[in-house]
């Protein structure tokens, strides 16, 4: 799937065009409210998970995907967070982060946010999971 984005300069009167492969969302825990020591991956912390998150992103922007990352809380206004970013923006693949999905007292939000991507994202979105935070662009890549 490419897709043509056009980028005009400060000036107006010139114009790059870049081909983008797929538009995804990466969607995790905000990593300073996670308790590192309940992950089954040993030695995390919020400065790791963020450095592997950016990394992975400018990975899959050099290979022509257009990535958007979504950080939400423990549960107070996650849904509402993801719902707005699924309306205001389409995306071809939305991959959850592991956090959500391993690490027990996250897991019952992991539900609640696959239910927010089925009725509000395309039904054509595929969705992808990664295990750790260094093998998103790996995960991403299986599906689109």
């Amino acid at each position: 799937m490419q897709r043509q984005l056009s980028v005009q300069t400060c000036g107006g009167d010139a114009e790059e065009t870049m081909e983008t492969k797929a538009r995804v969302l990466l969607v995790g825990l905000e990593p300073e409210i996670v308790d590192y020591s309940k992950s089954p991956v040993p030695g995390l912390t919020a400065a790791k998970v963020r450095a592997a998150v950016e990394a992975d992103s400018a990975k899959l922007r050099s290979l022509g995907y257009g990535v958007k990352s979504l950080y939400v809380d423990d549960g107070k206004t996650a849904e509402v967070e993801l719902a707005n970013a699924l309306a205001t923006g389409r995306y071809d693949c939305i991959m959850i982060g592991a956090g959500l999905r391993i690490v027990p007292p996250y897991f019952l939000l992991f539900e609640k946010l696959i239910n927010v991507i089925h009725r509000h994202a395309s039904a054509s979105t595929k969705l992808c999971f990664n295990t750790n935070p260094t093998d998103t662009a790996d995960a991403v890549q299986r599906w689109v």
